[in-house]
C-alpha cells in the first residue's frame, strides 16, 4: 500500500458582504461577478461561505466571526468597524473602506509623500475662486470629498471658477460640506488593479477597453502610450494601499509626456473587469492567508491525498 501523505486545510467560515447596487453606479454586474468569484474560490480553498447583503449586516443578521466585503454605505462601514473592535476578522477593513473616502484618501496619499496632483479641501458653502486660483486657475477637477463617487457629478471636470461654484452650490444643496478640488493633469490615464502583498497587479488604458464609470476618462483624450516605469507605478500604488489600509484595491494614475507618474485616486475593491478570473484566485488566497493569520479558534482538519 502506498503512503498517504496528509493536507491540514483550515476550516472558515466566513461572511461573504454584497455591495448594495448604488454605490455600484454603472458596474453592478461587474461588482456581483468579483464577488461571487471570489466566493467560489474560498470553497474550493475548504472555506464555508454565507453570502449577505448589506441589509442584513445593517439589521444585525450576519454572526460569522470572518467576513469578506464590498459593503460601503457608511452605515455598514461603521458596523464593520465595531465588528473589529470587538475582535472579528474583516477585510477590507471597515476602517480602510472609510479611508477611501475622498477627503481622507486625498490626505492618506499626500501624507505619505505618494504623487498627488495638487488639491485643496474646502468647504462647499463658500465661493472657491482663491482655492482655483492655488491648484491652477482653470481645467480642475471638483470631487465630494465626504464619500466614494456614485453620481455623475461627484467627480466634475470644470473649466473655471463660475462653473466650479455651481458645482459647489449643487453638491451643498445635496447636503455634501466639503469637496476635493485637484488640478488637472494632462497625460495618459491608465487604471489598475491589485492586491496587497501579492504579486498581481494589473493596469490597463481604460478607453482602449471602452471601460468608464462616469465617462469623465474622455477629459484625457485618447492614449498617447507615454513610457513609463511600471514597477514605480506597483510601487505607488501598493505604498497608497498601504496608507489606506486595504488589501484588495484599484485606482487610476496619470502617466505625464516624461513618465512622471501621479496616484490620482484610490478604491476598496474595485470590480476588477478585465481581469476578474485571475485577480478572483488572488483575492481569496490573500482573504484566507489573512484569516488563518488571524486565528480566531479555527478548525483544521486532515485531508488525504
Amino acid at each position: 500500500m502506498k503512503n498517504r501523505k496528509n493536507l491540514i486545510v483550515t476550516m472558515i467560515e466566513f461572511a461573504g458582504i454584497k455591495r448594495r447596487t448604488e454605490y455600484s453606479p454603472n458596474h453592478t454586474g461587474n461588482d456581483g461577478a468579483i464577488f461571487t468569484l471570489t466566493g467560489n474560490e474560498l470553497r474550493k480553498l475548504g472555506c464555508h461561505i454565507t453570502e449577505y447583503s448589506e441589509d442584513d449586516l445593517l439589521n444585525g443578521k450576519v454572526s460569522e466571526a470572518y467576513i469578506f466585503t464590498m459593503a460601503r454605505s457608511k452605515k455598514a462601514v461603521h458596523i464593520l468597524q465595531q465588528q473589529e473592535a470587538d475582535g472579528r476578522f474583516v477585510i477590507n477593513s471597515g476602517f480602510g473602506i472609510e479611508q477611501c473616502y475622498r477627503t481622507n484618501m486625498t490626505l492618506g496619499i499626500i501624507n505619505n509623500n505618494i504623487p498627488y496632483p495638487e488639491s485643496m479641501i474646502i468647504p462647499t458653502n463658500v465661493p472657491a475662486d482663491e482655492a482655483f486660483e492655488v491648484v491652477g486657475g482653470k481645467n480642475i477637477w471638483i470631487k465630494r470629498g465626504d464619500f466614494h463617487a456614485i453620481h455623475k457629478e461627484d467627480v466634475t471636470f470644470v473649466r473655471n471658477a463660475a462653473h466650479g461654484n455651481e458645482v459647489l452650490e449643487e453638491y451643498a444643496g445635496r447636503g455634501i460640506e466639503t469637496a476635493v478640488i485637484s488640478r488637472h493633469l494632462y497625460g495618459d490615464l491608465v487604471k489598475f488593479y491589485g492586491v496587497r502583498g501579492a504579486d498581481f497587479f494589473y493596469w490597463f488604458y481604460p478607453l482602449d477597453l471602452n471601460h468608464s464609470k462616469f465617462h469623465n476618462e474622455v477629459n484625457n483624450n485618447a492614449a498617447a502610450y507615454y513610457n513609463f516605469d511600471l514597477n514605480q507605478l506597483k510601487k505607488y500604488a501598493e505604498s497608497a494601499a498601504d496608507a489606506l489600509d486595504v488589501y484588495i484595491y484599484g485606482g487610476d494614475a496619470i502617466i505625464s509626456p516624461s513618465g512622471d507618474i501621479h496616484i490620482i485616486d484610490l478604491n476598496d475593491w474595485p470590480s476588477f473587469a478585465p481581469c476578474r478570473n485571475e485577480a478572483a484566485v488572488t483575492i481569496a488566497q490573500c482573504i484566507y492567508d489573512a484569516a488563518v493569520k488571524k486565528n480566531l479558534s479555527l478548525k483544521k482538519t486532515n485531508i488525504p491525498f
